[in-house]
Parts: structure tokens; C-alpha cells; sequence
């Protein structure tokens, strides 16, 4: 078993996961209100970092400032361009509690915030002000998270380098807790169907407003609950979820839509980069084959290290 992928454990984190899920959410919306809008919602994203997660740079009238998760020392930190920084720990918190202390700090620097207190794609949702039922932060989980975050990131970003046609970045959706890379064919997709709970359906529709095959990482949820990796296509071609991929454990989940390769698979790995390369390769290449992309062309890449050095 390589060690370099930490375990990570659904059922030992799940509060843990649920209540971090919250907290970033605060802290997106906060960036969604600084920030103008970038096609498929990209300017909400936050970015992993070696010690955690961040909004990265971001600007109130004429003061500059960043909002960043430490989850190795666990603390949530403001920094200002003024050298000014506001900072508190994690540990106790509940989501009402996280709201203030955030509030509480950027008001000090005379930041002001107006957000959506509603959290996005959950169901029965919370208000952040309302919600102290969330309140379990247990550092290890959160610390054994951030690896694995880490490392998928890694082979995120080597996949996303065999592709030239307009892609993502390699970043992080506090809608859903997931990690992500998007390719696109460049053709118009059909109007997405919406419906995804507390997200309004012109955002649905703007996120999937062209053909799109997406991969990414999640610590898991109630209707997957264990950490995996997952590959799908909109619009999904015929035959795409009868397709043989590989590796051999990773299977279709036809009620997420998505092909499903469990963390624990990769991190059991002797070597997981590989292992999961194999999964991110053979999707996308199934996806774009039956759905007729122009691979000889979105494939190019006249950049490679190897040619560029």
C-alpha cells in the first residue's frame, strides 16, 4: 500500500466533511461576490494549496485581500495588501459560529460582505447563520483530505496537460466538495435540464452550455458514501455507460450518470499516479470517441516539457 495517498474513510469523516463542505461554501460566496463572472461559474472556485485551500487574490473598493484555509495548522486566515490579517482557529466551530468569526474579520478590516446565506446544491438546506448542527472539525480527517487533494491535483494537472482545446483549470467546487478538470469538444451542447437542488437552472444551464467531459475527486456523500474518483460526458453519447473502461474496478453509476472509480483503489495502488491516469484516460477517451470529437486536433500540444526544455 503506498502511504503517500492517505485513507481516507467515509464513515469516520462524514461530519467532519460535511462541516468543512459548509465553511467553504462561505467563503466561495464571498468570492462570488468579489468577482466577475467567468463562463461556467470558474470564477467561483477556490484553489488547493500546499497548506490548504484559498480564494486567491481578491479586491473590496481599494483594498486587496485573500481568504485562506490552513489545514495543517487549522486555522482560517485574512490576509490585506495592507499587511493587515485577521486569523482563527478551526477546531469548535459550528457553521453559525465559522459565519461570525468571518464576518467579525473582514469587518475589522473593513471589508463588507453581502452574501446568500442559503448553502447551494444540498438538499434541506441550512442557513449559515442558523446552522449549528454542523459543527464537527476533527483535524486528522481534514489534514488526510488536503493530502489526497493534493496528490489528485498532481495527476489532475498531467492530464489536463495532453489536452489543447479550451479546458478548465484543475480547481475546487465548494458546491459540491469536489476537485475538477473540464475539456471541451468547443460544439454547443442541448439546454441542460437544471434541477439541482438550491442552484438556480440558468447556472446549471450556463455551466453545461457546451459538450463537456468532466473528471474529478470527492470525499464522498450519502448516495456514494466513500471517496472516489468520477469521469462522465454531457450530453452522454449512446452507448458511453456500457463502455469498457479501465482500470477494471472502475464501473457506471447510473444514478449519478458517471463512471466510478473508488479512492480506495488508487490509494491501495503500487502506483496510484498511474493507476488513476489509466481511469482519466480511458473515460475521456470513450466519451470523445463516441461522441464524435475532433481529437486529432483538441489532442495537439506543441508544449510538451520533453520539446520545450
Amino acid at each position: 500500500m503506498n502511504r503517500q495517498w492517505p485513507e481516507l474513510a467515509y464513515n469516520e469523516a462524514k461530519d467532519t466533511y460535511e462541516t468543512l463542505h459548509m465553511w467553504t461554501q462561505i467563503i466561495g460566496k464571498i468570492k462570488l461576490t468579489k468577482q466577475p463572472w467567468i463562463n461556467h461559474s470558474w470564477h467561483v472556485t477556490l484553489a488547493v494549496t500546499p497548506t490548504g485551500l484559498t480564494t486567491s487574490g481578491l479586491m473590496h473598493e481599494d483594498k486587496h485581500f485573500q481568504i485562506d484555509f490552513d489545514l495543517i495548522q487549522h486555522k482560517l486566515k485574512v490576509t490585506t495588501n495592507t499587511r493587515l490579517t485577521r486569523m482563527f482557529d478551526l477546531q469548535g466551530l459550528s457553521v453559525a459560529g465559522f459565519y461570525e468569526n468571518v464576518t467579525r474579520a473582514l469587518n475589522e478590516l473593513n471589508i463588507s460582505i453581502d452574501i446568500n446565506l442559503v448553502p447551494n446544491e444540498v438538499e434541506n438546506a441550512i442557513p449559515f447563520d442558523k446552522d449549528k448542527i454542523h459543527v464537527t472539525y476533527h483535524p486528522k480527517h481534514a489534514t488526510a483530505l488536503h493530502k489526497a487533494l493534493l496528490n489528485a491535483q498532481h495527476v489532475f494537472t498531467q492530464f489536463r496537460s495532453e489536452f489543447s482545446g479550451k479546458c478548465s483549470p484543475v480547481h475546487f467546487f465548494w458546491g459540491g466538495l469536489d476537485l475538477a478538470v473540464s475539456r471541451f469538444s468547443g460544439r454547443e451542447a442541448p439546454m441542460h435540464p437544471g434541477g439541482i437542488p438550491n442552484l438556480p437552472d440558468r447556472v446549471a444551464r450556463e455551466a453545461y452550455s457546451h459538450e463537456v467531459s468532466s473528471c474529478g475527486f470527492w470525499p464522498g456523500n450519502e448516495s456514494v458514501p466513500f471517496a472516489a474518483f468520477y469521469s462522465y460526458i454531457y450530453p452522454e453519447p449512446e452507448g458511453f455507460k456500457d463502455f469498457k473502461i479501465l482500470p477494471e474496478e472502475a464501473y457506471y453509476h447510473p444514478d449519478l450518470g458517471e463512471f466510478i472509480l473508488p479512492y480506495s483503489v488508487v490509494q491501495e495502488a503500487e502506483d496510484p499516479s498511474s493507476k488513476l491516469l489509466e481511469f482519466l484516460r480511458s473515460t475521456y477517451e470513450a466519451a470523445a470517441d463516441l461522441a464524435g470529437w475532433d481529437r486529432s486536433t483538441l489532442e495537439k500540444n506543441m508544449f510538451r516539457s520533453s520539446s520545450y526544455e
